[in-house]
């Protein structure tokens, strides 16, 4: 978010003074790792949880047109980049990959009937299919028929618009850039305070994490896109913005394949259901991986627990976040998401043996040698204020002072794909006199800027076909896997 947010802005005034701040020696070693997210890019083409159903066995599809509408605009800013030196190949970081629905069971496969009558009309969906032929399913899905047995009714929506994205090589590919037009790029130096000043500029108190040495800037806009990082130093900040809010840390683990034979049986990223009671990040989903352009496969997430607000974090975190102004919010989620606890405490408590029995709702045939455990990003769900109590957000949320001198963003998922979309929220709120002037140039760099795509089918087909041609996503299907 930090590295999309610096590259606008460096776009609009290239004269301006940038820094930026990063804890650790590398860029995006946390939640932008590649292996410590899935990479699908969330578009909404295969989760589930954006189009839940409705009572009467209808589905709403509000919310996945919208996150969908805001992917858009992060295609296009890309787009954008690419031909303008902003990023490199887009191969590095982006490429296609089929997104699928998955779902068993007669309730479940009417259900996914029902969401693709309701998406596949839509502009953005269009060229979802419907498959319920286990045959169909058996040639796309190979490790996933294998051993299957089909007396339980299967079906799929299937995409082949899809992508695959590294967000750890494209924040990389943002920062080189930065860096090479003359931003400030301070690795292995952290955040200590932020302070207000009498003239309304803020006073930034920065640690050398080798040499220990601090030094102080001036600057008149902090934006604090530290991850889970950043509740902390929104409090530190004192801005009555962040007041009442609270997070919740949870961590999580994926089973990644070490078969080359496995990872060449499959070639999509496909989405299952959350378990009943389980939260909308507790979704399994079997991905393709193309990181450094060879292929992988993972599985997972299974959720674990951990005071921690980063993985690189320490087990105060938590409890240093808790303050007068949160703990209500606090003490309300915690007996209002008993759910959630006893979900985290059965994922907790899950063996290796435990953990093959889920993968083996996907990969029948599963293994447990063939895949090995690994530790994934460390996420930190947003806890609002809500009356006396308070309530757990699955999202995003951008937090900005009223004089628009800070900001910063809490929350996970879908995080980095709809990156552009709230940094340019966050240049519209912060920024209110110099943004108009800026519109010609957002809109050199995102033409759908304040237009929805899907009242307008004409200029969302005109920037697909930019983007597709530009990010080298048009051609049908990906290379021959190699083994990551």
């Amino acid at each position: 978010m930090s590295a999309t947010l610096g590259a606008l802005l460096r776009q609009l005034q290239p004269e301006w003074s940038i820094s930026l701040f990063e804890r650790l020696d590398a860029a995006a070693a946390e939640s932008s790792d590649p292996w410590n997210n899935a990479g699908t890019g969330h578009s909404a083409l295969c989760e589930l949880n954006y189009s839940p159903q409705n009572p009467d066995g209808t589905v709403d599809i509000t919310k996945a047109v919208d996150i969908n509408e805001r992917f858009q605009v992060s295609r296009q800013f890309w787009s954008y980049g690419v031909q303008n030196g902003v990023l490199g190949e887009p191969s590095r970081f982006i490429n296609p990959i089929p997104h699928v629905s998955f779902v068993h069971g007669e309730d479940d496969v009417r259900y996914l009937r029902a969401r693709y009558d309701a998406l596949a009309p839509h502009p953005l969906f269009e060229g979802m299919e419907y498959i319920d032929s286990p045959d169909e399913f058996s040639r796309r899905l190979p490790l996933m028929a294998r051993g299957r047995d089909f007396s339980d009714p299967v079906a799929l929506n299937w995409t082949d618009a899809g992508t695959d994205i590294d967000f750890g090589a494209l924040t990389s590919e943002l920062l080189a850039y930065l860096g090479g037009s003359g931003v400030d790029l301070a690795f292995g130096h952290e955040v200590l305070d932020l302070s207000k000043q009498s003239d309304g500029q803020w006073l930034v108190r920065v640690r050398n994490v080798r040499t220990r040495q601090t030094r102080t800037l001036i600057s008149r806009f902090v934006f604090v896109g530290a991850g889970g990082g950043a509740l902390p130093l929104l409090q530190k900040a004192g801005i009555k913005e962040a007041k009442g809010f609270g997070g919740f840390p949870v961590s999580g683990q994926f089973l990644r394949s070490t078969n080359t034979g496995l990872i060449e049986q499959h070639h999509a990223k496909v989405y299952g259901k959350a378990a009943v009671g389980a939260p909308p990040m507790s979704v399994p989903h079997l991905d393709t991986r193309v990181i450094k352009g060879r292929h992988g496969l993972l599985f997972g997430p299974y959720a674990g627990w951990t005071p921690k607000f980063l993985k690189d974090g320490k087990n105060t975190d938590l409890f240093k976040s808790i303050r007068p102004d949160n703990l209500f919010s606090l003490l309300g989620v915690g007996v209002t998401e008993l759910s959630l606890t006893k979900y985290l405490i059965s994922e907790l408590l899950k063996s290796e043996a435990g953990r093959v029995e889920t993968l083996g709702e996907f990969v029948p045939r599963a293994k447990g040698a063939d895949w090995e455990l690994i530790t994934a990003g460390q996420r930190v769900q947003v806890i609002r204020r809500k009356g006396m109590g308070g309530v757990l957000e699955f999202g995003t949320a951008v937090i900005a002072a009223a004089d628009g001198t800070i900001a910063g963003l809490l929350g996970a998922s879908p995080g980095a794909s709809t990156g552009v979309s709230a940094m340019i929220d966050v240049l519209q709120r912060c920024f209110p006199a110099e943004y108009e002037a800026w519109t010609p140039k957002l809109r050199e760099m995102v033409p759908s800027l304040g237009v929805k795509l899907s009242d307008n089918p004409e200029l969302f087909r005109e920037v697909w076909s930019w983007t597709s041609k530009t990010l080298n996503l048009d051609t049908a299907g990906v290379a021959t896997p190699a083994q990551v």
